[in-house]
């Protein structure tokens, strides 16, 4: 659903997927978490979020959102703040054994956690705002557990079920604080584009390690997607992205495999990813739904040296040439920092988001109002 605020944005609008490269100082006050009086943390902080905010605006960015400097992690923050989840299953990661979070009870009733991270956002500026939530199939199939989980949820489907309800209860608490863009972040939905994944010839992650089947398994995600977002007064994103961790990707491959099975999401746009390799390819766009807009990930977030404008508005054409331009969105591939610790530093964003918008201008210039697709035999 438009809001105000977006029905005026322009064509080839930008937009930040979520997070930003957390400073220094920022990462200090996270670890600090816990040790600081309450009202004193969340006022140190609301000071760096303003700052975050201010990047974003002074690189001409449309849409904009908090940077995500207040969570350490996209997911593991909702997890942290809704509880249900502890570190319980044991891996080994270069040489040191660590323990992951995984769903131990059933999560009990609560107020809506990001209302007031989400209301500050809106107070804080006068352009179109984001905030993202995780989605409900990416947390099941990453935390439930058969060891550690059934006894809450017997199976992942059901912990994917209570999710939905409780996400739903945070989508209308941020749309109720003035948000205009809800993005759920899903991207356990581009396992299905990972050929080898989903052949069962390896993995990353064996908490992966489980029978795939798209037929019966996309669709699931996908009401559940919309039974968090029915008649929310917001416009509704859907990010997928190939598993950003510190310059690399966890999956490959394009999106062919699950653009035609987002026909039944009653979603406003879908934000995906064609700068860093291994991801979509434009052609691709010829498969989405056509009441989908589409952003279009044309900065690459992985790689330290940044693209040129013409670079970023060369890809930004070729999706025009696949759905035409009154359809697309231009952002990076994904967020610049999913996880507090990731390595670009906030001028590395800062550089590659002001050529997001001269490539959007130059965009604008090369492609009028309602530029058509071009048919490709």
């Amino acid at each position: 659903m438009k809001t105000p605020r977006t029905l005026q944005l322009p064509r080839f609008h930008t937009q930040v997927i979520g997070s930003l490269p957390r400073p220094q100082a920022v990462r200090d006050l996270l670890a600090r978490r816990g040790e600081m009086d309450p009202e004193r943390y969340q006022a140190a902080l609301d000071d760096m979020v303003r700052f975050a905010i201010r990047v974003q605006e002074q690189a001409g960015i449309d849409v904009i959102s908090d940077g995500e400097w207040r969570r350490i992690q996209y997911v593991d923050e909702f997890l942290d703040r809704i509880g249900g989840f502890e570190p319980r299953r044991r891996y080994e990661h270069a040489g040191e054994v660590k323990y992951a979070r995984v769903a131990v009870r059933r999560i009990e009733p609560h107020e809506p956690v990001f209302a007031r991270d989400a209301a500050f956002l809106r107070a804080n500026t006068a352009r179109c705002t984001k905030f993202a939530l995780p989605g409900p199939f990416l947390i099941a199939i990453r935390y439930w557990h058969a060891d550690y989980s059934a006894g809450a949820y017997p199976t992942y489907e059901h912990l994917m079920e209570h999710l939905t309800e409780i996400l739903a209860q945070e989508a209308r608490a941020i749309a109720a604080a003035g948000i205009d863009v809800i993005q759920i972040d899903d991207p356990a939905l581009t396992y299905f584009c990972d050929r080898r994944l989903m052949s069962g010839d390896g993995t990353h992650d064996e908490r992966l390690r489980r029978g795939w089947d798209p037929d019966r398994q996309f669709p699931a995600a996908v009401a559940a997607l919309n039974g968090i977002i029915e008649g929310l007064p917001a416009e509704v994103h859907l990010h997928c992205c190939h598993s950003v961790y510190k310059r690399r990707s966890d999956v490959a491959g394009d999106y062919k495999p699950i653009l035609p099975r987002l026909r039944g999401a009653r979603i406003d746009r879908v934000n995906l990813e064609f700068a860093y390799q291994g991801t979509g390819d434009p052609s691709d766009l010829a498969l989405a739904p056509a009441h989908l807009g589409v952003g279009m990930g044309v900065v690459d977030v992985r790689t330290e040296a940044p693209q040129t404008v013409e670079q970023i508005a060369a890809l930004g054409a070729a999706g025009v040439r696949a759905i035409g331009a009154e359809r697309i969105a231009l952002n990076p591939d994904c967020g610049f920092a999913p996880n507090s610790a990731e390595p670009p530093s906030i001028d590395e964003a800062y550089e590659k988001l002001k050529r997001l918008s001269a490539a959007a201008e130059r965009l604008r210039a090369q492609f009028p109002a309602s530029t058509p697709a071009i048919a490709v035999p």
